[in-house]
């Protein structure tokens, strides 16, 4: 007989939580041990119940799964994390992925949808929506460019890491006593170097720059 997966879910609405414990438990392979709408609150249960899978919100109101997902996945290391987003991105999908996320899945995916990723997993296999190749994404290696990452000046590296943890560009600026402006033109240049034209690109490859250099600035 299958294993019955152990599952904890992180989420911001508790109808839509209990909606999904529903689902999962309907054919008695999946049992939701806990449900909760804070980070810390997911954190804690993480660590105490060792699921076999997490359900998460990517936003949360203490932000955003990335500045807790390292920490949630080392809490857990055999555990499987899929991340709930409010629509289908692939850009987001590399950087999770390195956070330690095996799964990304839209919120307006079917149920089907999320039990054949949760069965993928159960089998050792990692699913990827088709949409995305078919519209040209390509997963990078995890060496793609991060010598780009050095180029970077100390206060470059101190705003990206603080995006990758889910800060609000009003506090960063806050923190480094500049302007809400110049904040943008902080990065304008940190995607120059970093050559990408996005938030989400320049925190893929910050990301992976973290995940192999635990020390980034003295």
């Amino acid at each position: 007989m299958m294993k019955v997966w152990r599952v904890v879910i992180v989420g911001c609405h508790p109808t839509s939580m209990l909606g999904t414990k529903l689902i999962l438990e309907e054919g008695g392979e999946l049992a939701v041990l806990a449900m909760h709408n804070s980070w810390s609150e997911g954190l804690y249960s993480v660590k105490e119940l060792q699921p076999d899978l997490v359900l998460a919100d990517y936003q949360m109101p203490e932000g955003n799964v990335e500045h807790v997902l390292s920490e949630l996945k080392s809490s857990c290391e055999d555990a499987h994390f899929i991340i709930m987003t409010e629509e289908e991105d692939s850009e987001l999908f590399q950087p999770l992925l390195e956070l330690g996320a095996s799964g990304v899945l839209s919120k307006g995916a079917s149920s089907r949808q999320l039990l054949l990723m949760i069965n993928g997993l159960r089998e050792g296999f990692l699913s990827v929506p088709l949409t995305w190749i078919q519209k040209g994404y390509r997963p990078v290696t995890s060496s793609r460019g991060l010598d780009s990452v050095m180029q970077l000046t100390a206060t470059e590296m101190f705003i990206m890491e603080r995006i990758v943890q889910g800060i609000t560009y009003d506090k960063i600026a806050l923190e480094i006593e500049v302007s809400r402006r110049s904040i943008d033109n902080y990065l304008r240049k940190i995607y120059v170097k970093l050559e990408v034209s996005t938030r989400a690109q320049a925190i893929e490859k910050f990301a992976l720059f973290s995940r192999q250099n635990k020390q980034i600035y003295a």
